[in-house]
């Protein structure tokens, strides 16, 4: 699935059977903006989250930096968080993990 962002709650609802089916081991969620959806995803599914920030955003996004300091604060339980842009990253984490 893709553009679920946090902006648009109602797209996450949308998504949660796909993210919440049993054969989901883990969900990668890449976010830049100001980084909170992997926080939501999180707090809505059992699995562990593998947060990806990204460098695209507008305003004061720092080149990603910001949505990677709201990543590493993060107070839903479970969510990883990899470097800037590391999609691959993210992807060798998750397989790790299952």
């Amino acid at each position: 699935m893709y553009d679920v962002g946090v902006a648009g709650l109602h797209r996450i609802i949308n998504a949660l059977p796909s993210l919440r089916d049993p054969n989901v081991g883990c969900v990668i969620v890449c976010a830049g903006m100001d980084g909170a959806l992997p926080s939501v995803v999180g707090g809505l599914v059992s699995v562990p989250v593998i947060a990806v920030p990204t460098s695209v955003g507008y305003g004061a996004c720092f080149g990603g930096v910001s949505a990677m300091l709201t990543m590493l604060n993060a107070c839903a339980p479970g969510v990883g968080v990899v470097n800037i842009d590391n999609g691959f990253g993210g992807a060798a984490l998750a397989y790790k993990v299952l």
